[in-house]
């Protein structure tokens, strides 16, 4: 291929000359491996440059290298004009300048909107026609020239990612959504300076990227100017203007600026100096981590009511939803070491995915891992009872199961031709899966050495962009592990390793422990990687450390041992699979003294459930049960609830679970009861009110939420009465105008607007939940995507699915609509709120009818399909299972 590029374009003589001059040179084998290098790199600049990419939608890795190749030195300076009213068009202007490399061809400009929001088009101070095809803005090349030019645009800025609300409104624009708002060269390899103005109504505040220049005033309206930005990827332009609240602190040395709308005062005390403190830890452990300060110009910070991320990473204006941020007195440890994850991972991400950007969304999850990865070492610093290892196995292992098992699994690093698709690939491997990856890679490399790796990643590539292979060329001479085969399992493909042991006892000693494994799809594939296998008798448990480099290893230092009472795989939580569990295991569980080995058998327990050995879900439900009282750990204990609803609602068929709900309401009472930790009380409290289903069980909800009396020992908030509310509603309890006084109660009004759009789904009349479902065919009914996903859950509720199977179909026609209209997690979610509940062969065929249908239906959203059905036919095949015993 080679050859033939070079052929083509006249080099081949010349390379065929330096090659027969080199032959008796010292270090041929250099100056050929460079000779091709440059060459290549010659060549691939040549065919990039000279070869038009055809005008698509979308933004293609065509259209990116071309972009990439020719363009430098971009800026971007921009004007919008926010009227008071939401329904009331955007008047923007905007000036690009660029450096050109290559005049000859066309150059295309991505906007994602209507031709008629285009109002003039000047390019080097000479107005053109517009020429507007496939959301691209052509510019001719008879109007461009090499080196500097301006291209100026008067436009009506696009709605889709600005977010409006009626008091407010912000950008979100990842991964490739700057370009629905305003024309951009929209890839994250050609990055930019921005100098944006605002001009918005007087008694609003605004946010942005870049420290504030200055401000007028005029006729009711006022016109922030910014000063330049940092030079940053597109995805990571922001602003958000409205009525919101500042706060100005100054944490360690550095001036930090907090907007909000929240109006509850005790929620403001209790988590203000927590979120400001938070802060100055993460930048603080970043910066001597890194051993690179803050690299951008300033530091602030925004809460917005149902945001539809956790947080998003923009340079000088990070986003949060407001509810992650905001906790009060009754707040768990729990939701007080999330939001301390999510501010250090938001933190982490100013130098990982900001600094240093992915060349192409390919690699998304290079900037996603590191803040995680990082989010979780901070954390353990910045609250020091965080039991790090832990949060970071009932975090990340569970999550990275439930699509890691599924015949929808994708791997880490995923290909993408078109950025148009790059929201499809964030998820649960990126999230969840990725940080174990690294944890491994960690551990196999040593600490400091991949300390160093990542610091000299960091600096090479600061400002700039890299790719994974970049930065696997810089760890790989720190290690002596293979890293192009470790790399290609655990990075480049799905699923995972299960385990199987073989012991052999002699007069009551281990003779031989044989561990093998092989891919859950029944692949001969191996997962290189250390884990923990726990020997655990009455007075003592000895773990030996398994260096798994082989399909089938001897576990070392356990010839000899005394036979144990059971065996407890991936005891410190640290490996990777499915492990095997000791038919011994389960009725000694809750004597385990490490709350890691614990939840790491609750994990196994629950895998092997799934896939149907080992454990029936009966069996593992009255497991749990019976551990309701002697399980202390919260973390332990929210793991452990939080599998037995799933097994009550979704592997419990209906009269199975009416014969057993009585008694396990019971057993969570008492539970609660004999609790003394606040924390544990709140969460088999919420369990309980999670499965109640006898009428006393609701009435006695019933009488705690109107009489707002918490149990003793137990603090709930205006938001767990509101859930409360709901929970009674969808049970259809006979109580006059429940939710209508649940609304009068709220004071918060984004909070009250929530609970208004979410009324229809929670109605006892099946028509008004009918209409409430249609009105979601139409996008701006799915501008809320939280308050959509929320009263998704309620529509097809367990309870419900009787009369909201008829929504299946038509909520699986829409996925593709949705993908287009919705930001990046809402696709996924949305199949997995409508189709979570769902148990019957009935609806398990809905799905696989509807992919027969779409034989050719797009790759990522099938995948997505697949994803979030897989408990719906597992559900379906294990209760078969359980009807045959």
């Amino acid at each position: 291929m080679l050859i033939v590029e070079l052929r083509q374009e006249g080099y081949f003589l010349a390379l065929f000359v330096l090659l027969f001059c080199m032959k008796n040179i010292k270090g041929l084998k250099s100056g050929l491996l460079l000779l091709a290098v440059v060459a290549t790199s010659a060549c691939n600049q040549k065919m990039i440059t000279s070869n038009p990419a055809p005008v698509a939608t979308g933004v293609s890795k065509a259209l990116a290298a071309y972009r990439k190749a020719v363009l430098d030195d971009v800026a971007y300076d921009l004007h919008f004009i926010i009227p008071n009213k939401k329904e009331a068009p955007i008047q923007a202007s905007e000036v690009i300048s660029f450096n050109l490399k290559e005049s000859s061809l066309p150059l295309q400009i991505d906007f994602k909107e209507k031709t008629d929001h285009l109002k003039q088009v000047k390019v080097n101070n000479k107005k053109i026609d517009i020429v507007h095809e496939n959301e691209h803005l052509v510019i001719p090349a008879k109007y461009l020239k090499k080196g500097q030019n301006k291209v100026e645009v008067q436009f009506v800025a696009g709605d889709l990612s600005l977010n409006r609300n009626e008091d407010y409104l912000y950008t979100l624009l990842v991964p490739d959504r700057a370009r629905t708002v305003f024309p951009v060269f929209d890839q994250p390899n050609l990055k930019a300076t921005f100098k944006l103005s605002l001009t918005i109504p007087e008694d609003w505040k605004a946010l942005a990227n870049a420290p504030l220049q200055d401000s007028t005033v005029s006729m009711g309206t006022k016109t922030y100017h910014y000063q330049n930005s940092d030079t940053i990827s597109t995805y990571l332009f922001s602003f958000a203007a409205g009525e919101f609240d500042r706060i100005s602190r100054n944490v360690g040395g550095r001036e930090m600026n907090f907007y909000h709308r929240e109006t509850d005062k005790s929620k403001l005390a209790e988590s203000l100096g927590p979120i400001f403190q938070i802060h100055g830890d993460a930048l603080a452990f970043m910066s001597d981590y890194t051993s690179i300060p803050y690299p951008f110009q300033k530091f602030d910070f925004i809460a917005i009511p149902d945001f539809q991320y956790g947080g998003m990473e923009h340079v000088g204006a990070i986003d949060y939803k407001a509810s992650t941020l905001f906790l009060d007195e009754g707040a768990t440890k729990d939701q007080k070491v999330s939001r301390s994850s999510l501010i250090a991972h938001e933190t982490a991400h100013m130098w990982f995915g900001d600094l240093v950007t992915m060349q192409w969304f390919n690699d998304v999850w290079m900037k996603e891992v590191f803040a995680n990865f990082m989010a979780d070492k901070i954390t353990q610093v910045a609250i020091p009872d965080a039991s790090y290892d832990l949060k970071f196995l009932t975090d990340h292992f569970p999550a990275a199961y439930g699509v890691d098992r599924t015949a929808g699994a994708n791997p880490v690093r995923q290909q993408l031709d078109n950025l148009q698709d790059a929201g499809s690939m964030y998820g649960a491997i990126i999230y969840h899966k990725a940080p174990v990856v690294m944890r491994q890679l960690e551990r196999l490399m040593g600490e400091e050495q991949f300390k160093q790796g990542l610091q000299e990643y960091l600096k090479k590539y600061a400002h700039g962009n890299a790719s994974w292979p970049e930065l696997i060329e810089i760890l790989d001479p720190r290690t002596p592990l293979d890293l192009a085969s470790w790399n290609q399992v655990w990075v480049n493909e799905a699923g995972r390793p299960l385990f199987d042991y073989q012991v052999e006892t002699e007069q009551g000693k281990i003779k031989s422990f044989t561990i093998t494994q092989k891919g859950e799809d029944g692949s001969d594939r191996l997962w290189p990687q250390l884990f923990e296998v726990a020997l655990v008798y009455p007075d003592r448990v000895q773990e030996l450390t398994v260096n798994m480099d082989e399909k089938e290893v001897e576990l070392e230092g356990a010839e000899g041992e005394a036979a144990p009472s059971f065996i407890l795989f991936n005891s410190t939580g640290l490996g990777y699979g499915v492990f095997p569990v000791d038919k011994q295991m389960p009725q000694e569980v809750f004597s385990l003294e490490n709350p890691v080995a614990r939840a790491s058998a609750y994990i196994n327990l629950y895998e092997n459930m799934l896939n149907g050995r080992s454990i029936t879900p009966t069996r593992l439900l009255n497991l749990y049960r019976s551990g309701l009282s002697q399980e202390q750990e919260e973390l332990n204990l929210k793991l452990m609830t939080g599998q037995l609803s799933t097994i009550y609602w979704d592997l419990l068929k209906p009269a199975s679970r009416e014969q057993v709900a009585a008694q396990l309401e019971q057993e969570l009472w008492q539970a609660m009861q004999q609790h003394t930790s606040a924390n544990a009380k709140k969460l088999l409290f919420k369990t309980y009110q999670s499965i109640a289903l006898t009428k006393p069980a609701q009435d006695r909800l019933y009488q705690i939420w109107k009489k707002q009396q918490a149990p003793a020992g137990v603090k709930l908030t205006e938001d767990d009465y509101t859930s409360l509310a709901l929970a009674l509603a969808v049970r259809d309890y006979p109580a006059n105008n429940l939710l209508g006084e649940q609304l009068a109660r709220i004071q918060n009004p984004d909070r009250k607007k929530r609970l208004e759009f979410m009324l229809p789904a929670l109605s006892a009349d099946e028509q008004q939940r009918d209409t409430f479902f249609a009105s979601l065919k139409k996008p701006e009914n799915r501008e809320k995507e939280s308050w959509v996903l929320a009263a998704l859950g309620y529509l097809h509720h367990p309870l419900r699915t009787a009369t909201s199977e008829k929504y299946l179909r038509e909520s699986l026609d829409l996925l593709e609509e949705i993908q287009l209209t919705g930001d990046i997690f809402f696709p996924y979610s949305w199949l997995q709120t409508t189709f979570g509940s769902y148990q019957s062969p009935e609806a398990a065929q809905t799905v696989r009818t509807f992919l027969k249908e779409h034989p050719n239906y797009n790759p990522k959203l099938k995948a997505k399909i697949l994803q979030a059905a897989d408990g719906l036919f597992r559900a379906e095949k294990l209760l078969e299972g359980e009807e045959r015993l």
